[in-house]
Formats: structure tokens, C-alpha cells, sequence
């Protein structure tokens, strides 16, 4: 049974190390997984491999939360907010 893209949302955001990319993202957008990782070490005290936040980083693209763009040999990650106002307005949204 799939969960559906509400699902996917739910589950990339469950993990506190997807949250603190996310939060990183929304601070700056469009960091590389390097900058990333250095933000991460230095603003949450998280020392995940590079490996580890780039397969983060795939959980993320999945449930649409993060696009990228390719510039030569640097790959930029960008926060999508549309999965959020998706999720917030299903439940925000005042009856008529």
C-alpha cells in the first residue's frame, strides 16, 4: 500500500536530520551537499557522512521538499515549500 505524496511528506520530516536540512535550506537556499554538511556539523552538532546526508537529501527530493539544479560539477539543493502549503491547507482551510 503506498502511502501517497501526504505520506512521503510525513515521513521525510519524521527524521530530526531531514528537519535540520530542511531548516538549513530555509535559512539559505541552494547550498551544495559540502555546504551543507559543514552546516550541519557547525549550527547542529550532527556529524553525518556525506553519504548519509546525500541519501537524506534523496528522502527529501522524493517527498518533493527539495529540488536541485545542476551548475557544471555542483549540484545546488533547493527547498520546495509547495508539499508543506499542501499539507497545512488541508487541514487549515475554514469550512464555507
Amino acid at each position: 500500500m503506498s502511502t501517497g505524496p501526504a505520506g512521503d511528506v510525513f515521513k521525510a520530516l519524521a527524521d530530526p536530520t531531514r528537519r535540520a536540512i530542511l531548516d538549513e535550506l530555509a535559512d539559505r537556499d541552494g547550498q551544495t551537499l559540502f555546504e551543507l554538511c559543514t552546516r550541519l556539523t557547525m549550527g547542529h552538532q550532527l556529524t553525518s557522512t556525506r553519504q548519509a546526508v546525500s541519501q537524506h537529501l534523496d528522502v527529501l527530493a522524493a517527498a518533493g521538499l527539495v529540488t536541485t539544479r545542476r551548475d557544471g560539477r555542483y549540484k545546488f539543493h533547493h527547498l520546495n515549500r509547495e508539499p508543506l502549503r499542501r499539507l497545512t491547507h488541508r487541514w487549515l482551510q475554514e469550512e464555507e
